[in-house]
């Protein structure tokens, strides 16, 4: 019987590092860790790389992918940057903040990278392991959430190797993540006009403290990840602002609101962030088959969470 393929953990040491830049270089896939979630990283400069992203995640290809470049310099090679998102990268990379920007012509990315697209979703990591491993790259790194599409998103390597094992040759073992939500990501128009495609760590106000107010929007086709009603499913019916919990259902606290698990005892929205997926990933596992998630405030990062909320309860 031929041995079933398993997904490597990494240190992320010299040698780790050396047979990731290996594995990528090669076009192949390594899970890496950034401040927000891991993700399935390739380099997004080859079609077949990009294409086996979509392969392993069960992706639809309409859903763009960001791709992960080490700071503004290397940005300005596949993107036109006018003064405004060059004031905006200064402001908030590296960090979680996606630009959703028009594509240059002479890019050289993989056409699925954009979905077809004229414009491409730009991010700048913080965390140190992978700005250490895109520093050792000459190409920038493709890497959407490293889990199968619509699943929870992983902030532990265990995540990832729990739902890409053998799908993904290795992952480089960073620890938890510390946002532990996917990241803001707008998009700059013309006119000084910007939208809020997804919230994220970084919140609309600190955005419209150097942008101004977002402008109105009607019904927004699919510019970034992230956007498509269903996602983030734990894979159990999903019950939001529960005041009371059945017997049946792994319950999600927040605050005095005490749970199977708690977001934070403290009701400090950037920790509940932090703990949303791995409550989730808890709730999953557990042998209840529903879940229920006390009431989350709706404003800074809570904005974000009940996102993520919605759609995984859409999703379930």
């Amino acid at each position: 019987m031929a041995r079933k393929n398993v997904t490597q953990q990494l240190a992320p040491t010299d040698e780790g590092f050396a047979h990731a830049v290996a594995i990528l270089t090669e076009g192949g896939l390594v899970a890496v860790p950034t401040e927000t979630v891991y993700g399935l990283a390739a380099r997004a400069d080859s079609a077949e790389a990009v294409a086996a992203i979509y392969a392993a995640k069960g992706r639809p290809s309409f859903n763009p992918l960001i791709v992960h470049v080490k700071d503004l310099e290397q940005a300005e090679r596949f993107a036109h940057f006018d003064n405004r998102a060059r004031d905006v990268a200064r402001r908030f990379w590296p960090g979680p903040l996606t630009l959703v920007l028009p594509m240059r012509e002479e890019a050289g990315l993989a056409k699925a990278v954009s979905a077809g697209l004229a414009t491409i979703a730009l991010r700048a990591p913080a965390h140190p392991v992978m700005q250490h491993l895109l520093e050792r790259l000459p190409f920038p790194l493709a890497a959407p959430s490293a889990n199968r599409s619509e699943e929870v998103s992983p902030t532990r390597p265990e995540h990832v190797i729990a739902s890409l094992e053998g799908r993904c040759p290795a992952v480089i073992d960073g620890g938890p993540t510390h946002d532990g939500l996917e990241s803001t990501i707008i998009a700059l128009r013309e006119g000084g006009r910007w939208n809020l495609l997804r919230p994220g760590p970084i919140t609309t106000k600190a955005l419209e403290e150097v942008l101004g107010p977002q402008t109105v929007q009607e019904k927004a086709k699919i510019e970034a990840p992230g956007q498509t009603a269903r996602h983030y499913s734990p894979g159990k019916p999903l019950r939001r602002n529960a005041q009371e919990v059945a017997p049946d259902e792994f319950f999600i606290g927040f605050g005095a609101v005490r749970g199977d698990c708690n977001l934070s005892d403290k009701g400090d929205l950037a920790r509940a962030a932090a703990n949303l997926y791995e409550c989730l990933h808890q709730a999953a596992a557990s042998d209840k088959p529903r879940i229920a998630i006390a009431p989350i405030p709706d404003d800074g990062i809570g904005l974000a969470i009940n996102d993520r909320l919605r759609r995984a309860a859409t999703a379930s």
